[in-house]
């Protein structure tokens, strides 16, 4: 690890400040995936802008009934508030499947979003990778693939983002609250992530300099009861190699609405809208739900060792959905 600055933000304006004038410093929140980066040499910044006695730390209700979250409240302090529990179960389910205690103890709803992908060939600052370093090559496409993407990926990038926490917000609409030095901003999570393309170093819609100041959830009824399904490679804590969020409100065995978003299947949090078409309408019965993961993963392009993950994504949107129908049937 190099040396670097450090210096404490007081206010949100003096951080972004701080980092507009150095390009090469970064925002600290928690620190539990950017100081690991910057061990293995794949961040090398000159400041660390500490912004984790900002005054974003609140939970607070909105005016539609939804929630608003500041950026620095932690992953613990979110999965453990009364009414993220009560109205976005599936939120709690999905940060409680991150990490362990003591990394959620110290995670920041703002880093989670930011965590970068833990492909082995981009943390290996003596391979080549194009999220690292552009142009170089993407050795995963031809080597170790196991757990990486079968849906949005390219022949620049094959890597999966790691958070659980995002798939639960990208299935409730989340919109993330940003600051510049040209003022405040707001980007809904479906744009907040970039497609691969071409430019697969090129991860967010953010702007140059930006400091996320919190995460909208928008009111919806249905997220009351959703759920979250992590399925991993270890009983202890472990990044997934597919999960699912899932939410359903069903009339007389009807699906009157459905949410759906899948994780480690993608560069990004995956929002199975074709799903989500599919069963809007649909017996909300295992058939049904089979069709619409068929019909979501018609677009999946697994590579040679990650073809599995197409049988283990459709049976755990059809075991997710089952058990939501039977929980809401008692």
């Amino acid at each position: 690890m190099r040396e670097f600055g450090y210096q404490r933000a007081s206010d949100v304006a003096g951080a972004v400040a701080l980092l507009g004038a150095d390009p090469d410093a970064r925002f600290l929140g928690g620190g539990t995936n950017l100081v690991d980066l910057m061990k293995t040499g794949v961040e090398r910044p000159a400041r660390l802008v500490d912004v984790r006695e900002l005054p974003l730390e609140g939970i607070e209700s909105t005016q539609d009934g939804g929630l608003r979250i500041g950026a620095t409240v932690t992953n613990s302090d979110l999965a453990a508030h009364p009414e993220v529990r009560r109205r976005y179960p599936a939120l709690t389910q999905a940060v409680l499947s991150g990490a362990s205690g003591q990394l959620r103890n110290m995670a920041t709803v703002g880093g989670n979003l930011l965590q970068r992908t833990r492909c082995g060939y981009f943390a290996d600052v003596t391979k080549p990778c194009n999220k690292r370093v552009p142009g170089s090559g993407c050795p995963a496409i031809e080597g170790d693939h196991h757990n990486h993407a079968i849906l949005g990926a390219s022949q620049r990038c094959v890597a999966v983002h790691p958070s659980d926490m995002g798939v639960a917000l990208a299935a409730f609409d989340a919109v993330v609250s940003y600051e510049t030095t040209d003022g405040p901003g707001e980007l809904v999570l479906a744009d907040f992530y970039l497609p691969v393309g071409d430019t697969p170093h090129r991860e967010t819609a953010l702007p140059p300099g930006a400091l996320i100041t919190g995460v909208t959830l928008p009111s919806a009824p249905v997220a009351a009861r959703s759920r979250y399904r992590k399925v991993r490679e270890r009983a202890s804590y472990a990044f997934a190699i597919g999960s699912v969020a899932a939410a359903l409100d069903v009339r007389d065995g009807v699906v009157h609405e459905a949410r759906l978003a899948l994780g480690a299947v993608a560069s990004r949090p995956w929002r199975a809208r074709t799903a989500e078409r599919e069963l809007t309408g649909a017996r909300a019965d295992g058939e049904s739900f089979a069709a619409a993961a068929d019909a979501e993963l018609a677009a999946a392009k697994p590579l040679s060792h990650n073809g599995y993950k197409v049988t283990l994504m459709r049976n755990l949107i059809v075991a997710v959905l089952s058990e939501l129908v039977e929980e809401a049937s008692r």
